[in-house]
């Protein structure tokens, strides 16, 4: 029923399952999670998370180098390309600019993100943006960099609605996590509002950001479903509706099989 467009889920707390990977999944898909895309961070732990989920059919992956940390390997072109090759690999990132934490000079940062956009070009992958209080050089580098050519998402979307018009503008879908559900996120549940229904995504960004009522707990997959109702009543929507449209444009985007012959596979 849900696409979970955004997870880390070689991160995601085992301990309630014993330490089994494989029935956490299995207790996610249970939970109408149909499909995950986990979502890379560093280029040290990618073989780790590949082997790890490659036994799951329900899984897709990216690659990419997160824009937070300075002392990451940094990617080529080259290397980003050769692993997007993958057949389950299906997008380049996370990748971006986060400006809240860092000092100094951050031009490592862009020219990070420049690799990243480059490849995706390269490897005709959409990419997954990360982008936190650096809107208007995070859009500067989209346009200099050509990234309306393969699109994207911007993902954990917390910006203002003149940069998700923008995004949109280059072709970018936007989605939301559990920070929509908050208290205090009446601004950002206010561009929930406006985003087209075609151009939205939904996620959990597990292990992290746990929707209310789960907040300050270890989030997963199954969350996904907070996200959704909360979106689905600022739209007007029955929570199936907006999952199916989720689901739509998450393989409109990542490709793939489409909700007919997803539910078929079920």
């Amino acid at each position: 029923m849900y696409i979970d467009s955004h997870c880390h889920l070689d991160r995601v707390e085992l301990s309630p399952y014993d330490g089994d990977f494989a029935r956490m999944i299995a207790a996610n898909r249970e939970a109408g999670v149909d499909h995950m895309l986990c979502v890379c961070i560093d280029l040290e732990s990618y073989p780790a998370m590949l082997a790890q989920v490659e036994p799951h059919d329900d899984i897709s992956v990216s690659v990419g180098v997160h824009p937070c940390d300075q002392d990451r390997r940094e990617p080529t072109v080259e290397e980003l390309v050769e692993r997007a090759a993958h057949p389950r690999n299906v997008a380049i990132g996370e990748t971006g600019l986060d400006y809240f934490r860092a000092e100094g000079d951050l031009e490592w940062q862009r020219r990070r993100f420049r690799t990243h956009i480059r490849a995706a070009i390269e490897a005709r992958k959409p990419l997954i943006i990360h982008t936190r209080e650096a809107r208007e050089d995070t859009l500067r580098i989209l346009r200099e960099e050509g990234a309306e050519q393969v699109g994207g998402v911007m993902h954990c979307f917390t910006e203002t609605w003149e940069m998700a018009r923008a995004a949109l503008e280059l072709g970018f879908y936007i989605s939301f996590s559990g920070i929509v559900t908050f208290k205090n996120a009446e601004a950002l549940r206010e561009v929930a509002r406006q985003v087209p229904l075609e151009r939205m995504l939904i996620e959990t960004d597990s292990p992290y950001l746990a929707p209310v009522p789960f907040r300050g707990k270890p989030n997963e997959p199954r969350h996904v479903a907070r996200v959704a109702e909360t979106l689905a009543g600022l739209r007007g929507l029955e929570m199936q509706e907006l999952a199916g449209i989720t689901a739509d444009n998450y393989w409109r985007l990542f490709g793939g099989r489409g909700r007919e012959s997803l539910r078929d596979a079920g």
